[in-house]
């Protein structure tokens, strides 16, 4: 992505934006200057809080808000409800990392987690719950955000409940099991005035920003294909997944996903049909209730073609571009860390950074800016919608319209 010419932004349903809802990068320069505003010129430590923010804001500037929040030291307080893998590996590690937001508080059915947890983060008693207790955070002002790390199932009623209870939300992917259910999850933010936001961590990531920057600005002409595979192997160490217990698991849900977003952000549009087939199924004892795995293909209103696979019993790992001068892509495409990207040109000398701690922060600094996420509600929304046409083309082995779906996208803009 280029900073000094590119922002993020999103188009809603049926117009185009014309105000960026992350502030495009800035220099140097321009951060002291915007930030000696709120502080004054003689502000104490600006220049070495500049140079600490520097690299940050050259993809993902703060708003003068968060800016005084730096000064100041306040941080948002996150609570995170579900302590499973992803909480434990990623989400509590970045929250030490994150600059405009923390670790406050904690929700979980098992005591042991709560004391382990106490103790790792130094998070004080009033600050812990379990699901019986969960409706007290509305009392609880260290708590400004929460951010849902459920099974899909549960993803629907935590994020109202969180949203009723005053808070601002981050819900982990997919957003919900059917669209409907995302509905009422964006009307109780709303009612709340409170904001949600989707956990695509991806869209704060500079390989895939890259990505984003070729493929919409037609860097190598027309992108005519796009190839999207995401598949791991997945064992019964967590039964949900494989539809087990609450359920709400499934490759194309948990993984397959990656594969929409990136085809999408890709090549900037809305695919306008899909089709789709499911995998053979090798274990039918292991994947009763869940799908094997899915070929599935999204089509573009002008021609291009996005060949998408996800399995829950392979392993593969790409996002790749096509276009009319050259090609562009990642491999691996959609871990935590080590992603590489090539063209037709040659690598991408791209450094790899904490990728949920930027997500976090940019949602911290949205609430600071009171300005839109570049993940809504909506998008979670609209990929939900896009789920359930792929589903009904694999059941019915027919071509499924999806003109209908929330037209909802994060592209690359122009200062």
């Amino acid at each position: 992505m280029n900073p000094e010419t590119d922002q993020l932004c999103v188009m809603k349903k049926n117009t185009e934006s014309k105000l960026p809802l992350i502030e495009s990068s800035a220099s140097r320069r321009d951060f002291l200057r915007r930030a000696s505003l709120v502080f004054g010129a003689s502000a104490v430590g600006l220049p070495a809080m500049a140079r600490s923010f520097a690299s940050f804001s050259e993809t993902q500037p703060f708003g003068a808000a968060s800016l005084e929040a730096l000064q100041s030291g306040r941080k948002l307080g996150v609570a995170l409800v579900g302590l499973g893998k992803y909480s434990e590996g990623q989400l509590g590690p970045a929250l030490e990392k994150t600059q405009l937001c923390r670790l406050a508080g904690i929700v979980t059915g098992t005591p042991e987690k709560a004391e382990k947890w106490k103790k790792k983060y130094n998070i004080p008693d009033k600050n812990v719950y379990d699901y019986t207790t969960f409706d007290r955070i509305a009392d609880n002002p260290d708590i400004d955000i929460v951010y849902i790390v459920l099974p899909n199932t549960m993803h629907a009623e935590y994020s109202i409940r969180a949203a009723k209870a005053g808070k601002h939300v981050i819900c982990e992917k997919p957003m919900a099991m059917t669209s409907p259910e995302c509905q009422q999850m964006i009307d109780a933010s709303k009612k709340a005035n409170k904001k949600l936001s989707i956990g695509y961590r991806l869209h704060f990531e500079p390989h895939h920003h890259e990505m984003m920057r070729l493929g919409q600005r037609e860097v190598y002409g027309k992108v005519n294909r796009i190839t999207a595979e995401n598949a791991q192997k997945q064992e019964n160490d967590t039964p949900w997944r494989l539809g087990h217990g609450i359920g709400g698991g499934g490759p194309l849900r948990d993984v397959g996903i990656y594969c929409l977003q990136g085809a999408i952000y890709t090549k900037g549009k809305i695919p306008v049909s899909v089709t789709a087939n499911f995998h053979k199924v090798t274990d039918p004892e292991k994947f009763k209730r869940v799908e094997e795995g899915m070929d599935f293909q999204l089509q573009f209103d002008d021609g291009t073609v996005a060949d998408c696979r996800t399995s829950y019993n392979d392993k593969y790992n790409k996002l790749r571009a096509e276009a009319a001068k050259g090609w562009f892509g990642l491999e691996p495409a959609y871990e935590y860390s080590g992603l590489k990207g090539e063209t037709s040109q040659g690598k991408m000398d791209i450094e790899n950074v904490p990728q949920q701690t930027r997500q976090m922060d940019a949602f911290a600094d949205c609430i600071l800016n009171n300005k839109e996420t570049t993940v809504p509600g909506e998008m979670g929304m609209r990929d939900v919608q896009l789920i359930e046409a792929i589903f009904r083309a694999a059941k019915t082995g027919n071509k499924v319209s999806t003109k209908d779906v929330e037209q909802v996208l994060d592209l690359v803009g122009r200062r």
